[in-house]
């Protein structure tokens, strides 16, 4: 569907680059850059990225290295005039990081069962909660990773966050059931920490 010709449209960053006499090794360095960047492939060794001042700079710095390792780049910048050629862009744009999304919305799920098994054979320990957090931790970074990439808002963002957050709550209720596991089995700091809140708590019978 085109966009409202009243929206303000982005500019591109038209980005090519060949690395047939510069080393095995740039060719991977700038595949890799750029996926992370989430740049849009048009064909091979073409591709699109939003005119952002930060994109900018990093594929400046990107295509200087390619250069002195014997390869040749350029950048250009250009602007879509047709709505709805630019609203395909963007479509798939966001589509990219739909897919991207979609992996963590389809992950977070072995996190819930983790926890859920274990909380079933009763196994809520402290142990258990830092490695769960090392899991969570994981999930933050690369949703933070898509984020980044994610210069049009797209929808599948939102599953992604709440699937994310739903491993949040359920590590917080393990958590708590983890601390009150520990407490239980030593009266005396059952009575010291029971006014504390979870996370001190914890912290107390460590």
């Amino acid at each position: 569907m085109p966009l409202d010709e009243t929206v303000a449209r982005e500019h591109f960053l038209l980005v090519t680059v060949s690395t047939a006499d510069a080393p095995s090794a740039t060719r991977v360095r700038v595949w890799r850059k750029l996926r992370s960047l989430g740049a849009l492939y048009l064909q091979q060794s073409v591709c699109l990225l939003p005119d952002h001042e930060a994109v900018r700079r990093q594929v400046g710095r990107l295509l200087t290295s390619v250069r002195a390792d014997g390869g040749t780049a350029r950048q250009l910048t250009v602007g879509i005039t047709d709505p709805a050629e630019y609203a395909h862009l963007v479509a798939e744009f966001n589509a990219e990081r739909d897919k991207e999304y979609a992996e963590v919305v389809e992950r977070a799920p072995q996190l819930l069962a983790e926890l859920e098994k274990e909380t079933a054979r009763g196994n809520a320990t402290y142990a258990e909660v830092e490695e769960s957090e090392a899991d969570l931790e994981r999930f933050d970074k690369w949703l933070a990773k898509i984020a980044a990439r994610d210069y049009f808002g797209a929808p599948g963002g939102i599953a992604a966050r709440e699937a994310v957050e739903r491993c949040r709550t359920a590590l917080a209720a393990f958590e708590d059931a983890a601390i009150a596991a520990q407490v239980g089995t030593h009266p005396a700091g059952r009575a010291e920490t029971s006014t504390l809140p979870a996370s001190a708590a914890l912290r107390a019978v460590e």
